[in-house]
């Protein structure tokens, strides 16, 4: 029932929310985000105690302020996302700019494939489009399996309409497919800022511990492929900014997994400089370091 549940609501906002005019959108995910954030529950609480390590020195207040900012970031995307299917590539356009993208356009230039591993900063679904619709590039994504099946299918059916190829998480076949797209000189995008796996990379976040997908930093190793860190922020609506950062290089001595961890690390120092500039953006409502994960129960 749960489930079903969930699906009817992504569903009613895909049909909906899109339909409705701007101001109203935008006032509606305000309204949600504000009283989402008014009832303090578990999101919301881990929301804050993750923005107290990007912002060690914010008090009571002003992780409330952040915290609350954050929210409306947060809904700011699922309104966003709801209502890109409708948006024209001029409107893309005219409403996103990336500093540096020069490393992405270069690189697939030079035919060698690249990839983009950003973190859960503003609308990474809104980066996608700038890709497909403004540079004219497709590529290929990664998305968990969600539950109900059917809510999983409205979300690649949801991303396929924007023009990207999208893969499952689970099921083995994910890697080998993206390094053949890589290996051909396409372009893959992954969200790559939290992983619970065993299977995840250790590095030093904000001075604390956690766990990162070892999957952008393999690839590269794997395809030659170029990595770029990607961070991106919401600026004066309607306007979302982004900055593609400097390739992360493989490095030339150490043991494979020794290179990964450090191509990982180098991916989280790049994406703490983005998140602490702008941590109202970053929508990480979940348990993220290990220290937080050990307090759960087996």
């Amino acid at each position: 029932m749960r489930e079903r549940l969930t699906d009817g609501l992504y569903g009613l906002g895909w049909s909906t929310v899109k339909k409705l005019p701007e101001p109203a959108a935008a006032a509606l995910g305000r309204t949600i985000a504000d009283i989402a954030w008014k009832r303090r529950g578990k999101s919301v609480l881990r929301l804050e105690s993750n923005l107290a390590r990007v912002v060690p020195d914010a008090g009571p207040e002003r992780l409330a302020e952040l915290s609350k900012a954050g929210m409306r970031s947060y809904m700011r995307y699922w309104m966003e996302s709801f209502r890109l299917p409708t948006w024209s590539a001029e409107r893309v356009t005219d409403n996103v700019q990336i500093k540096d993208s020069h490393y992405l356009t270069d690189g697939l230039a030079s035919g060698r494939g690249v990839i983009l591993a950003l973190p859960h900063l503003a609308n990474w679904d809104l980066a996608g489009v700038w890709v497909t619709r403004t540079l004219g590039v497709p590529f290929t994504t990664v998305a968990e399996r969600l539950k109900p099946e059917t809510l999983y299918d409205r979300f690649v059916a949801y991303r396929e309409s924007l023009g990207m190829e999208v893969l499952p998480h689970t099921g083995g076949s994910a890697f080998g497919t993206l390094a053949r797209r890589l290996r051909s000189g396409g372009l893959v995008c992954l969200v790559a800022d939290r992983d619970l796996s065993a299977s995840g990379v250790e590095v030093k976040y904000f001075g604390e511990s956690a766990r990162m997908p070892a999957g952008p930093a393999m690839l590269a190793q794997q395809t030659g492929a170029l990595l770029l860190p990607v961070t991106l922020w919401y600026d004066e609506a309607p306007l979302m900014r982004g900055q593609i950062h400097p390739p992360v290089e493989v490095p030339e001595t150490g043991t494979k997994d020794e290179k990964t961890s450090q191509m990982t690390q180098a991916l989280a120092d790049a994406y703490a400089t983005g998140i602490a500039e702008h941590p109202e953006d970053w929508h990480m409502l979940q348990r993220l370091w290990l220290a937080d994960l050990e307090e759960r129960p087996l």
